[in-house]
């Protein structure tokens, strides 16, 4: 194979790994509903993790990392933990259940969010906040609590606790900026920009 071949193979790594996560959050929900699996669930989740970390760092080792593949990453790190959350509501109801004012508040700053930035900037953000990076590990932790070891409990509390947190933080970012950017670490940087562009 040619050089070149290789190189353009390789700059297709992190879209794959993207598109795995996509391809691994129908396969989470499919099993919930038909034929829970704990071996399966922590095979998704892992894999999920893994691609979402492997992703960025490849995709910026090879000067990939465009503005469209940061949104579908974080488009698809959503869709990927609300196919999980559907997939508790199935396997563990019973769990999920004591949690569900916290994750209504959530989902309520979740859309406030979406809906600020489609408005002011005609499209979704995709921050990659360090706050969000954090929260994508707590996620992972507190799915496999309910998913695979049929638990609840402070994992569970407190993915939906810093995810309130780190939705804030977006949106305060949002609401700070002038025109939409992409990896935007933290309300710091993004006042600094918002002082650069004045």
């Amino acid at each position: 194979m040619a050089p070149q071949a290789i190189i353009t193979g390789m700059r297709r790594v992190p879209l794959v790994l993207v598109l795995l996560r996509l391809c691994l959050a129908p396969i989470l929900l499919a099993t919930a509903w038909w034929h829970p699996d704990r071996t399966l669930f922590a095979a998704c989740l892992v894999g999920a993790l893994l691609s979402d970390y492997f992703d960025g760092v490849i995709a910026r080792r090879l000067g990939v990392a465009t503005p469209a593949l940061r949104r579908l990453d974080s488009v698809t790190d959503t869709i990927f933990y609300v196919c999980a959350l559907l997939a508790a509501l199935a396997t563990a109801h019973e769990l999920v259940r004591p949690y569900f004012p916290a994750l209504a508040v959530l989902l309520l700053v979740e859309v406030l969010r979406y809906a600020y930035e489609l408005r002011k900037f005609g499209k979704e953000a995709s921050y990659h906040m360090w706050s969000s990076k954090l929260w994508g590990l707590l996620l992972f932790i507190g799915m496999w609590s309910l998913l695979v070891l049929h638990r609840d409990g402070w994992p569970v509390a407190l993915a939906i606790g810093w995810g309130i947190a780190a939705d804030l933080e977006g949106l305060a970012i949002s609401i700070t900026l002038r025109a939409w950017r992409n990896d935007v670490p933290t309300i710091w940087h993004a006042r600094r920009l918002a002082r650069l562009e004045a």
